[in-house]
């Protein structure tokens, strides 16, 4: 059986979720593909924290060299977050001719142009389905499956924490700020919340998307951007008056040549598809001129539905390894 090598970026709670991901379906992953995915390095300062799992410490390295420079590792996983130095170890890993894997959303919407293009300068694979709803296959349906549609809108509840306050909001009629500490004793939350609740976030992954579906590069920075921490009482109570509720959306319109968009806390009628999409879940509505409309449903975020897209992407590479296939 193929072994296929991974230098892992990072062991915090996606790094850890697809280090259990891998671990926990690891007999049906060889079934069902006939090779063997092996952690082999793991960047990583904090060798001692106790994750839930059992990792040799002999894997560790502090030296992102000792992954660029080994000849057995195919395939780098990045899950460090933010933009740097986590771009700057994606274009080295890339600049080695190694495939990357990766969920970091700030750094593939600030730097998409840098990184897919050196993946095609050392042919190698470059995949990012993890960085835009968690679990949700929406990049890969949209790549592949969809592709012989144009796109001419894309809809989306992209954050959990933003649409868990607002169906607090909605549901229970909490206040802004008790609906948000609610979400931060979840862990849906960060202690700082500010790139959820203003957006911030939803900015990065609708960059994406665009990218991806319209061929239009817009850097989050630029989209206009309205969060939700000015959302009311008052407001949820004349939402549901006029039959409606608010949700955080992101869309984008492609009409002839010309594609608007924004992030803004949106009224939706009831019997829209997302009005129904409630607390930490995500979803995209997708209009394309060949299938109309689509949506995809799941967990946007968490250590195993984020860990999972991340296999997807590393076993669709393993696969093209194990076949000698172009890539792309």
């Amino acid at each position: 059986m193929k072994q296929v090598n991974i230098g892992l970026l990072g062991l915090g709670n996606i790094g850890t979720g697809t280090y259990k991901t891998l671990e926990m379906n690891r007999e049906h992953i060889r079934r069902k593909t006939g090779l063997d995915f092996n952690i082999a390095r793991i960047l990583e300062k904090d060798v001692d924290r106790d994750r839930g799992i059992s990792v040799s410490k002999d894997i560790f390295t502090q030296n992102p060299d000792d992954i660029w420079n080994d000849p057995n590792i195919d395939i780098v996983v990045e899950l460090l977050g933010g933009v740097e130095p986590a771009t700057t170890f994606m274009l080295d890993a890339l600049g080695h001719g190694k495939h990357v894997v990766t969920a970091n959303k700030a750094a593939v919407a600030a730097n998409y142009e840098a990184l897919t293009e050196a993946a095609a300068k050392n042919n190698v694979m470059f995949r990012f389905e993890a960085s835009v709803g968690g679990g949700i296959p929406i990049l890969n349906a949209l790549t592949t499956a969809l592709l012989a549609n144009e796109y001419e809108e894309i809809m989306g509840i992209l954050n959990g924490t933003t649409n868990y306050i607002l169906t607090k909001m909605t549901e229970e009629d909490l206040p802004y700020a008790d609906a948000l500490k609610e979400a931060q004793a979840k862990g849906f939350a960060e202690a700082d919340p500010t790139a959820d609740v203003e957006g911030e976030d939803v900015a990065n992954k609708l960059s994406i998307l665009m990218s991806l579906i319209f061929g239009k590069r817009v850097l989050p920075a630029d989209i206009p951007t309205t969060g939700i921490t000015q959302i009311t009482k008052a407001d949820i109570e004349s939402a549901a008056a006029d039959d409606c509720v608010i949700k955080l959306i992101a869309a984008a319109f492609k009409r002839g040549d010309e594609v608007t968009y924004f992030i803004q806390p949106t009224l939706l009628n009831k019997d829209h598809p997302l009005a129904s999409v409630g607390n930490e879940f995500n979803a995209i509505f997708v209009r394309g001129n060949a299938v109309d409309d689509l949506m995809f449903y799941g967990k946007g975020a968490g250590p195993l539905p984020t860990g999972s897209a991340v296999m997807g992407d590393v076993i669709e590479i393993g696969r093209a390894i194990a076949k000698g296939a172009a890539f792309d």
